[in-house]
Formats: structure tokens, C-alpha cells, sequence
């Protein structure tokens, strides 16, 4: 497996990493525990070196999930959580998100992570989602006080804004900045991934594969199990994906030239994008690590990079419910 750099000085990982949600949370129930620690393990021997979880996911059971199938892995991987949503008893951050990024809920926060991950220091900590009722950087220097004290290594941030990002990163580095970004999810293109190139800040796309639809598996007759929130996504109704069929008519037919699958297209092309990006597509299938893990060595043509983004700048339908979509790159 390649490797790729995040930031201009943080940990040396591998150039695709997993996302490890879908395991335990918005899929549909958490997935038996130890299928998905042969999952994890898989992926470790296939050569990711870069894995994502967070309290939220579940809440905690993510982290309880990827601490312990990863604990034979100690010093040969990267790990990276998150903190910033009101977890208080009785609130579903699934139903009713709210935002909690105090520094004395980060320290609380980063308490629990590093019991549940079993580890001494969290490798990367992202602010989970930006808190207009925090100021950034009140964030950053709590993370700051915390990587002095051993016990987080780089800071990170998620769906940030440019300006969030600068003001964040004047107080302490930003190593990381994770957002969604693929072929079907691009704004960031306009403000944000200058502004990374700047700082020196690597990025990780989430839902590089557009949440399954870039599989080429899902189409406009698919319905989603309870419990699934793809179902309650605007992209996901059955009028968005037939609209946007034509994108995974082109990155299958670019695949078959080079014996490849359209998940393979789009995260190679993705990857194309900058040698600063490190995706981070989510499965709970060893033979689906397998596919993504191909894609690091597929090398399109510049013509074909050209191709693919036209007809990713077309998709339609906005990729979530407004309330979700403020949320985000703030």
C-alpha cells in the first residue's frame, strides 16, 4: 500500500484508510462485533494503516469496537476520533444532534476516547462538527493543552470552513481537516482545499464512494433497511439516483478499460485530486477492503480524470436535510 503524508508534519499513513461507522451506527443496527473485528484485522493485513471511528458512532460502541480489534496493532496503526456532540442521557444524536464543544467537554470527551480505544494518546482528535456557541480558538487551545500533556498527538477539524480553519489552525496546527468529498460532493473545491494547500493541511474525505452510490451497487429501485438514514437522504430518493445514473455509467465503462471496478474509478479519482488526500470509504465487508485497496494503484488518464469530474460537477439533489446541511462548513 502507498503511503501519504497528513499535514506538513503529522503521521505517515496509508495513502486509503477505512471509515468504521457504518460498523456500529446510521446503517442500520451495529453490526455483529466479531465479524467486524475479522474485519478490522483484515484490513490491517491488507495493508490500512489509517483507521476513523468516534464517540458518536454508536454512541461509544465504535470506539469500544475499533480499541479492541486493533490492540495486537499498537505502533503500526494511526487512529483517529472525534469529539463535539451533546451525548448527555436521553438525547439520539441521530434525531436530535446537538453541539457541546466546551474545553471541559473536550477534556471529558478525550477521557472516555482513550478508555475505550485502550491507547495512552489519540493519535488524531477532530472537532466533530464546528460549535457556533464556542469560539474556535477556545477549541484549539483546549486540544492544545491536551497534546502538551501527552494525550492527544494532532488535532484535526471537520466540515470547517476557510476561515474556521485559519483562525483554528493560528492557535494550534490543524493536521487534518475531515470533510465529505467525491465525485458527487465537490464545494469544498471552491474555498477549502486552497485554503489546505496554504496550511499545509491534508484532507480526508469521508464518503468518498457517495455513500455507496459510487459502487455502482445501489440504483433507483434499492430501498433501505430501518434504520438505514440513507433513506431520509435527498440524493437517495429514487428521482436523484436515476438522474444521477449517468455518473456511474461512466466510471463503470472508464473501469472496464482497466479492469476495474466504478468504487475503484471513483476513489482513484479522488485520490488524483492532490498527493495530500487520504479517503477514508467505510465497509463492513473484507472483500470490499480488498476493492478499495485496489485503487491506490490504479493510475487513470488525464483525460479520463477530466471526464469523470464533468460529469461529477452535474449530480443532483442537495446531500442532506437542511437541518444537517447547517451544520456543516461553518
Amino acid at each position: 500500500m502507498q503511503k501519504r503524508t497528513l499535514g506538513t508534519n503529522g503521521p505517515s499513513v496509508s495513502a486509503i484508510g477505512l471509515g468504521c461507522m457504518g460498523m456500529s451506527f446510521s446503517y442500520g443496527p451495529p453490526k455483529d462485533k466479531q465479524e467486524m473485528t475479522a474485519v478490522l484485522r483484515h484490513a490491517v493485513e491488507a495493508g490500512i494503516t489509517f483507521f476513523d471511528t468516534a464517540e458518536v458512532y454508536g454512541p461509544f460502541i465504535n470506539e469500544e469496537l475499533v480499541g479492541d480489534a486493533l490492540a495486537p496493532f499498537r505502533g503500526q496503526v494511526t487512529i483517529a476520533t472525534k469529539f463535539g456532540f451533546d451525548l448527555s442521557p436521553g438525547r439520539d444524536p441521530r434525531t436530535s444532534p446537538g453541539l457541546d464543544s466546551r474545553p471541559q467537554h473536550i477534556r471529558e470527551a478525550v477521557e472516555g476516547s482513550l478508555k475505550r480505544l485502550k491507547v495512552e494518546a489519540i493519535d488524531l482528535l477532530y472537532q466533530h462538527r464546528v460549535d457556533p456557541a464556542v469560539p474556535i480558538e477556545d477549541v484549539a487551545g483546549a486540544v492544545k493543552e491536551l497534546i502538551g500533556e501527552g494525550k492527544v498527538k494532532y488535532f484535526g477539524l471537520s466540515e470547517a470552513g476557510a476561515n474556521t480553519i485559519r483562525r483554528a489552525h493560528a492557535v494550534q496546527k490543524v493536521t487534518a481537516l475531515q470533510s465529505e468529498y467525491s465525485l458527487w460532493w465537490r464545494r469544498i473545491e471552491n474555498d477549502v482545499l486552497p485554503t489546505l494547500e496554504e496550511l499545509g493541511i491534508a484532507l480526508v474525505p469521508y464518503s468518498p464512494l457517495g455513500r455507496g452510490f459510487l459502487t455502482g451497487t445501489i440504483d433507483s429501485s434499492t430501498s433501505f433497511a430501518a434504520g438505514d438514514f440513507r433513506g431520509a437522504l435527498p440524493r437517495f430518493t429514487p428521482e436523484a439516483m436515476k438522474a444521477n445514473q449517468a455518473v456511474i455509467d461512466l466510471i463503470a465503462a472508464i473501469g472496464k478499460r482497466h479492469g476495474a471496478s466504478p468504487a475503484q474509478v471513483a476513489l482513484a479519482w479522488v485520490l488524483a485530486q492532490r498527493p495530500w488526500i487520504v479517503p477514508i470509504p467505510g465497509t463492513t465487508k473484507s472483500a470490499r477492503i480488498d476493492e478499495n485497496v485496489g485503487a491506490a494503484s490504479l493510475a487513470l488518464a488525464p483525460a479520463e480524470i477530466d471526464e469523470i469530474g464533468a460529469a461529477g460537477a452535474a449530480v443532483e439533489g442537495p446531500r442532506y436535510p437542511e437541518m444537517l446541511e447547517g451544520m456543516t462548513n461553518l
